[in-house]
């Protein structure tokens, strides 16, 4: 894997992280509409990959990122130095459950999160730990990160996520317990005649008529639909 990834207009090193660049992670950053946001908030950033799209596709004066784990966190603050938004972007290193707490009575625009996404409690002594406690539910569940999100969202705000497609139903469920209701749901898809493997939803305080929609990402191996392209490749190089 290299230490490093280029997109169009920014740079992602990755060699002190467990978790690389991703399609999940681009996936959510492309589809995420923020609109007229001033303020973004960025969970679980990673090697900041998120934060980095949403500064790129929008004019929010304000990109904040959260990360846990340390080196993830000392990484993603050198990728945002070295973009061209430095500026507008800023990395907090902290638990998602301390960040709520510090910054009571802030309020965001638009938060997004790539969550943890096993959750089950058995963990693969194969997976390095640092990646396992990356991708696991246990470091921040679906609760705490939907009831945190609420106290941090303006009331015309929205968020959006990227979760497994089994864990729709009940992901969904906890937000209506948090008055936070589906806007957008696109289902994602490997090939047409593959299951569904990812939901990627936006949500807001607002009860609207929910788009839905389906996204399948290649027609063949490494041959990739027009709308996962079109959606895609103001970041992708070869796109």
């Amino acid at each position: 894997m290299s230490s490093e990834f280029r997109f169009k207009q920014f740079t992602i090193r990755q060699e002190h992280t467990a978790m690389k660049v991703g399609t999940d992670g681009v996936l959510l950053g492309a589809w995420a509409q923020p609109k007229e946001a001033f303020s973004i908030l960025d969970i679980g950033t990673g090697t900041g990959l998120i934060a980095l799209q949403l500064a790129q596709k929008t004019y929010a004066e304000v990109v904040d990122a959260l990360e846990i784990e340390g080196s993830a966190y000392e990484q993603a603050v050198e990728n945002f130095e070295q973009s061209d938004w430095g500026d507008r972007l800023f990395c907090y290193h902290a638990s998602f459950n301390e960040f709520v707490s510090e910054m009571e009575g802030e309020e965001y625009d638009f938060i997004i999160s790539n969550p943890p996404f096993y959750t089950s409690t058995v963990k693969e002594d194969t997976v390095e730990s640092a990646r396992v406690k990356a991708r696991h539910v246990e470091s921040l569940s679906y609760e705490e990160l939907i009831e945190g999100t609420t106290k941090l969202l303006s009331e015309k705000g929205e968020c959006a996520f990227i979760i497994p497609f089994k864990e729709e139903v009940s992901f969904l469920e906890i937000a209506s317990n948090y008055n936070l209701f589906p806007n957008r749901i696109t289902r994602v898809k490997g090939t047409e005649k593959a299951e569904i493997k990812r939901s990627l939803l936006q949500l807001s305080f607002q009860e609207v008529k929910r788009e839905l929609s389906e996204l399948v990402i290649e027609i063949e191996r490494h041959v990739y639909t027009k709308e996962y392209i079109d959606l895609v490749e103001d970041f992708y190089l070869k796109m």
